[in-house]
Parts: C-alpha cells; sequence; structure tokens
C-alpha cells in the first residue's frame, strides 16, 4: 500500500506473458504428498537463537520437506520451517494450534513462543499451556527453503516519490516494478507458480499429518485469516478450532482490495492528524486536522527536495507514518517524531524509524502469493485509471504507494489463475472471527464478507477500534472470548449481523500522550506491526 499529484496522461506499458497459473484446488490434491511426510514425521531440534533470552530457546524447530507441487507428490521438494512450543498442561491437552501472523510474507517461527506470551498476558496462560503452539514459516519465507529474494536493494532509500507529478515520473516506477517481476522471474521462476495461499494450506496439511494429529487449530492475523480459511475450505474435517482477526475481505481478492484500503487508510491517518491536533500543546503542529495534514505534506514536499537527513525522501516518510494508520500504539512516537523534525530540523526521531533497506523476502512472498492468487489487470492504464480516480476523490496519503507496492504483480510472468473460492461445509465446526471496525489494512467489510462465507461462525466486532489486528493487544473483552473458545470452543450466541460486541479501550484507541504510563512504554508501540501490506 502507498501516494500522488495527478498525472494528466495515462502510460501504457506492456505486460508479462500470458501463461496463466492453474487454479485447481481440491483436497485430493495433497493427499499423496501429506501422507509422504507423514511417512518421515518431524526431526526436532534446537532452534538458532540470537541471545540466553530468546524466547526460541524454550522453543524446538525442524525443517520438514514438502512436496512443491502436490500434483507430483514424488517430484521436487522444497522445505518448511516449522517450531513448537510444547504444551505443560498434559491432562487437558487440546493438540496442536497452527498460528499465521499475516502477510504474505510474514515470518511465522517465531510466534510459537510469542503466542504462547501473548495469551499469558491476557491472563489465560492456563489456555495456552493446554496446547502445542506451531509457528512457520510459509513456503519462500524466512527459514524456509528456499527462501525467495528478488532484488535486496529494491527497497534501498532513498526511492523515487511515490506519487507522480508527470509521465517520466510514472515511466520510471513502471520500468524500476517491472525489472523487479523480471528478477523474480529469472531467479524463482521454477517455484513462483507454486506460491498460491492453496500450496501453503497443504503444506500445513502435511505439517499437521507429520505432527500426527488428526485435526489442528488456527490463530491467524490477517492475511493469515485467509490463509485459515482457505485451509478450512480444503481440509474442513481437519479443523478444530479457529480463530480469524482482522479479516481479509474474498470478494476482493486481491486487487480490489488494495483500493478499498486506500479509502481506509486516508480515514484513519486523518484520524492520527486529528487526535495530533487535540494534543497541540504537546505537538505543535496545529489545532485541527486540516492544520496537522498541511504541514505534513509540506514536510513530505520537502523531503522530495532535500531527503530527511539526507535518508528519508517522501516515500520513506510515507512508509514510517503509514504505521500510524496501522496501529494506534504508533500515534505517540511518529507524532513526537513529526513534531521534532518540522518544529526542531531534528530528524532523529524520523531516522529511527527508517527501514534501511533489505527485507526482500518479505516483499517478494508478498508479491508472488498475490500475483499466484487470483487475476491482476495487465493493461497500465487501469492501475493508473483507478489510482487517479482516488487521488481526485481526495484519497490521497496512501493510493499511488499501494499501487507501487503491489505494481510488479502488473509485469508477472504469468498470469494469476481465478482466486479460490472459499466456502463454509457442514463438517466444518464454528469458528470465531474477530474484526476492529476502524480497521485500515482489512476494511470492516472483510468481517462481514467472512462471516457470510462461513455460517457456521462467529462474529464478534470492536467498536471503534482502529489497530489492525487487535486481539491479544489489552482489550479484554475480546481476549476473554478468544480464550474461552480455544479453551471450550464456546462461542457468543449467533445475531444476525455481528454475534457479539467489544468497545475499543479508550486508553488504547484514543491514547493520552500526557499519561506517564504511555509515556514510559512508548517505545513499545503496540504488538507486533505486520509485515507487508495486508
Amino acid at each position: 500500500m502507498k501516494k500522488i499529484v495527478i498525472v494528466a496522461t495515462a502510460v501504457v506499458a506492456a505486460a508479462g506473458g500470458g501463461t496463466v497459473v492453474a487454479a485447481s484446488a481440491s483436497a485430493d490434491t495433497g493427499r499423496a504428498g501429506a501422507a509422504t511426510v507423514a511417512a518421515k514425521g518431524i526431526d526436532w531440534g534446537k532452534c538458532e537463537v540470537s541471545g540466553p533470552n530468546d524466547p526460541m530457546n524454550q522453543a524446538q524447530c525442524a525443517q520438514v520437506e514438502v512436496p512443491l507441487d502436490y500434483g507430483r507428490p514424488n517430484g521436487r521438494k522444497i522445505s518448511i520451517a516449522v517450531s513448537r512450543f510444547r504444551h505443560t498442561d498434559e491432562k487437558n491437552y487440546q493438540g496442536v494450534l497452527f498460528v499465521n501472523p499475516g502477510g504474505p510474507g510474514g515470518s511465522g517461527l517465531a510466534y510459537a513462543p510469542a503466542l504462547a506470551r501473548w495469551i499469558g498476558a491476557t491472563g489465560h496462560a492456563d489456555v495456552a499451556a493446554k496446547y502445542d503452539i506451531i509457528g512457520f514459516d510459509p513456503r519462500g519465507v524466512g527459514s524456509s527453503k528456499p527462501a525467495l529474494t528478488c532484488d535486496p536493494h529494491f527497497n534501498d532509500p532513498i526511492r523515487p516519490d511515490y506519487v507522480p507529478s508527470s509521465s517520466k515520473d510514472e515511466k520510471a516506477w513502471i520500468a524500476k516494478s517491472k525489472k523487479y517481476a523480471q528478477d523474480c522471474a529469472k531467479k524463482f521462476g521454477w517455484m513462483l507458480p507454486h506460491m498460491r495461499t492453496t500450496d501453503a494450506a497443504r503444506d500445513v496439511d502435511a505439517i499437521r499429518a507429520a505432527l500426527g494429529q488428526q485435526k489442528i487449530s488456527w490463530y491467524g492475523f490477517s492475511y493469515g485469516t485467509y490463509f485459515g480459511a482457505t485451509y478450512a475450505t480444503l481440509f474442513p474435517n481437519r479443523v478444530k478450532r479457529m480463530v480469524l482477526d482482522g479479516n481479509v475481505n474474498p470478494k476482493t481478492v486481491w486487487y480490489k482490495g488494495q483500493l478499498e484500503q486506500d479509502k481506509a487508510f486516508e480515514r484513519n491517518i486523518r484520524a492520527w492528524f486529528a487526535w495530533i491536533a487535540k494534543y497541540d500543546s504537546v505537538y505543535h503542529l496545529g489545532t485541527s486536522e486540516k492544520a496537522v495534514r498541511a504541514k505534513y505534506y509540506a514536510a513530505l514536499d520537502g523531503a522530495k527536495k532535500s531527503p530527511i537527513g539526507g535518508k528519508i525522501g517522501p516515500a520513506e516518510l510515507t512508509d514510517i507514518v503509514l504505521s500510524a494508520g496501522y496501529n494506534t500504539g504508533f500515534y505517540i512516537p511518529f507524532a513526537e517524531a513529526l513534531s521534532a523534525w518540522i518544529n526542531d530540523k531534528d530528524p532523529s526521531g524520523l531516522l529511527d524509524w527508517l527501514n534501511p533497506g533489505g527485507y526482500d523476502n518479505d516483499f517478494a512472498v508478498y508479491n508472488a502469493v498475490q500475483a499466484a492468487d487470483a487475476r491482476w489487470p495487465r493493461n497500465w492504464n487501469k492501475w493508473h485509471n483507478d489510482a487517479a480516480k482516488l487521488y481526485r476523490q481526495g484519497y490521497k496519503f496512501e493510493t499511488w504507494g499501494n499501487v507501487w507496492f503491489n505494481a510488479p504483480i502488473a509485469f508477472w510472468p504469468f498470469q494469476g489463475g481465478l482466486a479460490f473460492r472459499l466456502h463454509g461445509s457442514r463438517g466444518l465446526p464454528g469458528m470465531l472471527l474477530v474484526q476492529s471496525t476502524q480497521d485500515a489494512a482489512t476494511p470492516v467489510a472483510g468481517g462481514l464478507e467472512m462471516h457470510k462465507v462461513f455460517p457456521s461462525s462467529r462474529l464478534v466486532f470492536e467498536v471503534g477500534g482502529k489497530t489492525h489486528a487487535n486481539t491479544l493487544n489489552g482489550n479484554a473483552c475480546l481476549d476473554d472470548k478468544v480464550a474461552a473458545y480455544l479453551d471450550t470452543g464456546a462461542l457468543p450466541a449467533s445475531h444476525r449481523g455481528p454475534d457479539a460486541y467489544c468497545q475499543a479501550v479508550p486508553a488504547l484507541n484514543d491514547p493520552d500522550p500526557t499519561a506517564m504510563t504511555l509515556k514510559a512504554a512508548r517505545t513499545t508501540a503496540g504488538k507486533d506491526l505486520p509485515v507487508g501490506r495486508r
């Protein structure tokens, strides 16, 4: 996701090859592959750790070999990095609980001990103790082999301004995006057609079989909701419990979903500007949302002429500030950093949050999965016209940045297949869906639509919540419902529309920068920010 000046003339660019990746996704496809993996089991060992206090010291790790193509189970193999944080309550053992942080492209290996810690912090350590919590890096991610990377320097600062002020500027980004797609094809063309979410879901089932489990439970954040829902559609009889937090809208996978994000991020970033104005006595950036917004865009224009601290151009500044649209935990530190720069020309706060480049694995997998999962426009006029229209309508903050974050897909070496059709079935148990009503990364319509797709699910709204995928982050109303469900399968009673409501916690949703407790905790900035743009 990501911003703009309207370009009057559309830029036409040639798309990549016309081959369409297969969209077939029956459960039978992966059966032989899962059986082969099950026969080998999992050889657990120690995890790679960074030091004596690394929580991964408490986990076990392994590589699980799986077929690249489940249609050819005896063909080429890849491996999935898996971690396990073992249960301690033998008497009440509940089986395995897989966790996925989202993405596509998010590494989940460290989430095995992390999820246990987060559940424990909500006062429900006894629930976490009943599960073997399974973290993993999906195919192509992190410690899995191979890990995709196409151009490690693609996102190095300073990049061109996201907002093209001329057709020349737009053509420069098009050329950059096209080359990235070509680099991916050159290095991993053999793997890219097998990066669909359905492929990753079959990997999960193979891991389940290797663990000797008949069923799995699942905790998915953001893209992890679509991932989990795909597994539930393919393998309904293999599901015990499923928590889906921050739901992807299955009707907008994936191109239309980016357009809906642009609107939601505009709303959320303006809410942050209004919050800054509310505390003008602290930040001195203006007493109205409009005044703060004007100062931000002036700083953005200035960064194009003279990069902040010599390293932050307008693209980098947008990326930094974008996090405040994801998570209200970033309100205070980013307001401080922006205020220090605008008022005192002190760039240190913003530089502390600068991504110095790298992280190409996240970016490569993000594009690879979304390109394979669904069909995207191949005519650049469509991309340009949709972005220009949104920009004219006032959605300026993230529209063009989002275009360039996804633009390599317009030039991918093949066209994705039809999006996989999610559906519930009689064999699927009740699922717990959680949705913050002001979530920008996965707008509220996603929760409502996912609820329709899975009739046995129950939907909980966090009313007014602006933080993306906000369970296990301090809202006891949400967290108690999640814990009860994971413990006993208890779900809210069924109603039309959402089945239960929790109010957003004022101290978290509208933080007070004058409160000493928040000042002491400001470096934590809430739960981990999801990787990429889900």
